[in-house]
């Protein structure tokens, strides 16, 4: 392995890095917002707008994310509507996510013990405070673990922005191998690059999770 090709290339990776960072955080956002939408839309039955949005978590859950961004990407230019590479990877990556988010934001809604809605309202307490100041914190503290396993794997979903042009990490890899067949200093880099972005994420979720749990249980 040639430490010199290592350091050349070097920049290249720290700029589609932060590209692929910005991106992945931005598209992880967006997935947060619309999971939230979607469980309180379909965990409260809301007429018309659970079934949409029921549609919509099945097939963004069962289509691959690089379908999705040749859809956005190719097919919305056909009926007039042109997005940047970069936008598209953010919507492409907001909608995969939002529909894994919803599902276990969902799961926490549902697993929220009733006799605490109704201690809660015998309190006096109004149906809006009792979902913003019981329902939904208890509901995202038990989605936590899922919520921390689905921004790891949006994170690695970025990988599949290459094939919209998105000069990401994945792309520069690609790009230089085939310009300069320096195979091992390109990969060795990529997975570098890929264990600062993800690792970190990993240990902090591992915190949060923790003391999730430890606050649920009281310890």
């Amino acid at each position: 392995m040639d430490t010199e090709v290592l350091s050349s290339y070097l920049p290249l990776y720290v700029e589609a890095f932060f590209l692929t960072l910005k991106i992945g955080w931005l598209g992880i956002f967006l997935s947060f917002v619309l999971g939230v939408a979607s469980a309180f839309i379909i965990h409260f039955k809301i007429p018309v707008l659970s079934a949409v949005f029921g549609a919509y978590v099945e097939i963004f859950r069962n289509t691959p994310l690089l379908i999705q961004l040749f859809f956005i990407y190719f097919g919305l230019p056909k009926a007039g509507i042109s997005l940047s590479a970069e936008l598209c990877g953010i919507i492409g990556l907001g909608l995969l996510g939002g529909s894994y988010m919803s599902e276990a934001i969902r799961s926490g809604l549902d697993a929220v013990s009733s006799a605490q809605t109704e201690s809660a309202l015998a309190l006096g307490m109004k149906k809006t405070e009792v979902f913003t100041l019981v329902v939904f914190p208890e509901a995202l503290t038990l989605s936590v673990p899922a919520i921390v396993a689905n921004v790891i794997f949006l994170l690695k979903e970025t990988s599949v922005f290459s094939a919209i042009s998105l000069m990401d990490l994945m792309f520069t890899a690609k790009d230089l191998i085939g310009l300069y067949y320096d195979t091992t200093e390109a990969l060795v880099l990529l997975v570098m690059f890929y264990m600062v972005m993800l690792l970190p994420v990993s240990f902090v979720g591992s915190v949060v999770e923790k003391k999730a749990g430890a606050g649920m249980f009281g310890e």
